[in-house]
């Protein structure tokens, strides 16, 4: 979708990492998963498709296992999967040792003891822990069996208004599955991609570059 400086790169991929926290998931790892997913979509091959397993709880279960094979590369991808994404090993390294882990988590909880208002908060607690799976989770299972569709995609892809203002535009995955490369995720008037004006407020100050910029109209609805 848009490229970036070696700079840009390095501080996105550290701020990821201390934003995910305990959840951080590796770009690699991450990269091949969705490019298969997109590529094998709704298919016993897609690597999260709601549609072969019981319950959400047994799909992300699968997927945490080709993911971790990935992020240890006891198993490589097929060739159109490989390249194209950024990978920082030490960091990688760091990022996936349980200590770290961890010690977010811990940070977590002392963020819980000073400042919750009352115990039912630390509930909370778990998702914190876990938010790159959680999120992933309500994204491919909810976004693949619930909504509607504006596009025949072959798959099962839904749009899921309006939690998708809530993801920030990722669970529009009936746009997306269809414009894949596309930095708006809305496709109709009644749409909002939440997202979308980021994207371009950073192409136009120079810290990405689309390798598409979408047309006047597009631009309009953005503003």
């Amino acid at each position: 979708m848009f490229t970036m400086s070696k700079g840009w790169e390095r501080f996105f991929y550290f701020m990821t990492f201390l934003t995910q926290g305990s959840s951080f998931l590796n770009p690699r790892a991450y990269a091949i998963l969705h490019r298969m997913h997109h590529a094998y979509s709704d298919t016993e091959k897609d690597p999260h498709s709601p549609h072969f397993f019981k319950d959400v709880w047994s799909m992300m279960a699968q997927t945490k296992i080709m993911y971790q094979n990935y992020v240890t590369r006891k198993v490589e991808p097929e060739d159109a999967f490989k390249g194209g994404y950024p990978e920082w090993p030490w960091l990688d390294r760091i990022a996936d040792m349980w200590i770290v882990r961890f010690a977010f988590a811990g940070a977590y909880i002392a963020f819980y003891v000073a400042f919750a208002p009352s115990y039912w908060w630390f509930l909370l607690l778990p998702i914190e822990f876990l938010m790159g799976p959680v999120q992933g989770a309500v994204v491919n299972w909810c976004g693949h069996k619930y909504g509607y569709s504006n596009f025949d995609n072959d798959d099962h892809s839904k749009n899921t208004l309006p939690w998708d203002l809530l993801l920030l535009g990722e669970l529009f995955q009936n746009n997306h599955h269809k414009s894949a490369n596309s930095p708006n995720f809305a496709k109709k008037w009644f749409e909002i991609d939440p997202t979308y004006p980021v994207v371009m407020a950073l192409h136009y100050m120079g810290v990405i570059k689309l390798r598409k910029v979408p047309v006047k109209q597009e631009l309009k609805k953005a503003a």
